[in-house]
């Protein structure tokens, strides 16, 4: 097999200056580490001592050893959160897998009926939720209709959620649900004690500040459950304190990887419609239209860069990212002697969630393993942060720290909604918005003490901010 690897180990770091500086801020403390520094520039600047999953210490280590050896024969209790979306449908294959290590407690979902009431019959949860009321009803006439012998309490809306992420006999809590609505069922799950397998982004991306100190406070474990963060998770099992060097995140690329900076550009002045169709198409796969567009902007590695900071505490100097078209290597560390270690896989969701709920276990699963024969060869290169700005923007959110991730997402999330609802917006005004909304910010910055309805209230903010500004450009395009 052929690899090519363009210069991986030296990678040039994307932490160039964006437009957008905060001065006399820095998002993240500078951690009082022992002789084990972790980190680049033997300082641990920049780093936190307390990372949201558990690594990069002695008793994380102690903690994954004493489970490991309980063995396979282990059982964990289940609330799924978006339990009819493809997180909450592939969790529940995991469970149809190990049905001896897995037991459904709760589960959640949005309105869809059909396939909530096949899941209680199947799984008896002592909880079910659906969005509106008027689900709810259907749902337990659906059930009634089926004969359902074990009727789980049947609830709707916020408190609903709730009730399924704090279910007493549940350990771990999948997070399965889309924006900033995963923050308080999460929060109130952390507060019970509960493991988080976590698959909702904005739970660290706009609420880090808020998740990470819960976290240590009531010792939990946060799992996670996406492909590129369960690659460094894995990496990181048996690195010690002080050995992590270096986080190295990869990207597929997006619709416009093998466009050069100036092709783009100059393809979104003379054809924007045919911007929008390429910029909706993922190259390699399937997948939802917000994460589709998030790629082709490389927003989504920017995002991606935020959550590995909370998660594994790594400086923002020390992140950096690869673009790697063939999606098989899902993301690398670097630990202090320059050794890289690297998980692969096929593009198989299940894989990261099957740890994320069998942490620290390695359960036999019946899916495809890799063949590195069949691949050929692999390639990486180093992004072009002046054609992708989004991923400057996002380095730069991180760096401010407190609220700021907040605007970022929310700002991000508004405007590529507005750019798939075609009502104007170009492809580059997307890094634009998000950056005024960014600018704006600054004065009203909170960096400590940042509690839950500064998130919110920030969240609410940054999306009313893109909606004007994008209705002013509007109009001047018109003019």
């Amino acid at each position: 097999m052929k690899v090519t690897i363009a210069a991986l180990l030296t990678l040039i770091s994307c932490q160039s200056v964006a437009a957008f500086t905060v001065s006399g801020t820095h998002g993240t403390k500078i951690t009082e580490l022992n002789a084990a520094i972790s980190g680049s520039s033997g300082t641990g600047e920049g780093w936190l001592s307390n990372p949201a999953a558990p690594v990069n210490s002695e008793a994380s280590l102690r903690l994954t050893l004493q489970e490991s050896l309980k063995g396979s024969s282990f059982q964990k209790r289940l609330s799924i959160l978006g339990s009819t979306g493809s997180i909450g449908t592939q969790t529940l294959e995991i469970v149809d897998a190990c049905p001896e290590n897995f037991v459904v407690d709760a589960l959640s979902a949005g309105a869809n009926v059909d396939l909530m009431a096949e899941q209680v019959m199947k799984y008896n949860p002592k909880v079910a939720s659906l969005t509106t009321p008027e689900a709810a009803a259907e749902l337990k006439e659906r059930l009634e209709s089926m004969g359902c012998k074990n009727m789980p309490e049947i609830m709707y809306g916020d408190e609903g959620i709730l009730a399924v992420a704090t279910t007493d006999s549940a350990d771990t809590v999948v997070t399965g649900i889309v924006g900033a609505a995963g923050l308080k069922p999460t929060i109130e799950a952390i507060k019970l004690k509960k493991d988080i397998a976590l698959a909702n982004k904005e739970t660290l991306i706009s609420g880090g500040p808020v998740i990470n100190p819960l976290v240590a406070e009531y010792g939990i474990n946060m799992l996670p459950a996406d492909s590129e963060h369960s690659a460094i998770f894995q990496c990181l099992q048996g690195v010690p304190e002080g050995g992590l060097r270096r986080v190295i995140l990869t990207a597929s690329g997006g619709a416009f990887r093998d466009f050069s900076k100036d092709e783009l550009f100059k393809m979104c002045q003379d054809d924007p419609r045919a911007v929008q169709a390429k910029a909706t198409t993922h190259p390699n796969w399937d997948m939802g239209a917000k994460i589709t567009l998030d790629s082709a902007t490389m927003m989504n590695k920017g995002l991606e860069v935020i959550e590995a900071h909370y998660l594994f505490g790594a400086s923002y100097d020390d992140i950096d990212i690869v673009i790697h078209p063939q999606s098989i290597v899902h993301s690398m560390v670097e630990t202090q002697d320059t050794s890289c270690i690297a998980q692969l896989g096929w593009a198989d969701m299940r894989l990261p969630l099957v740890y994320s709920v069998a942490w620290p276990h390695r359960l036999k699963m019946p899916y495809k393993p890799l063949d590195l024969a069949e691949l050929g060869s692999l390639t990486f290169s180093k992004p072009d942060v002046e054609k992708y700005p989004c991923i400057k923007l996002a380095y730069d959110a991180g760096r401010a720290g407190g609220t700021m991730t907040a605007v970022l997402n929310a700002a991000n999330e508004a405007a590529n909604e507005m750019f798939r609802e075609d009502i104007g917006l170009g492809f580059l005004d997307i890094p634009k918005l998000i950056e005024g909304a960014m600018e704006d910010h600054k004065e009203d910055l909170k960096i400590d003490d940042v509690v839950l309805d500064d998130i919110l209230s920030c969240d609410a903010w940054a999306r009313e901010h893109v909606e004007a500004a994008a209705k002013k450009l509007n109009e001047k395009i018109l003019l």
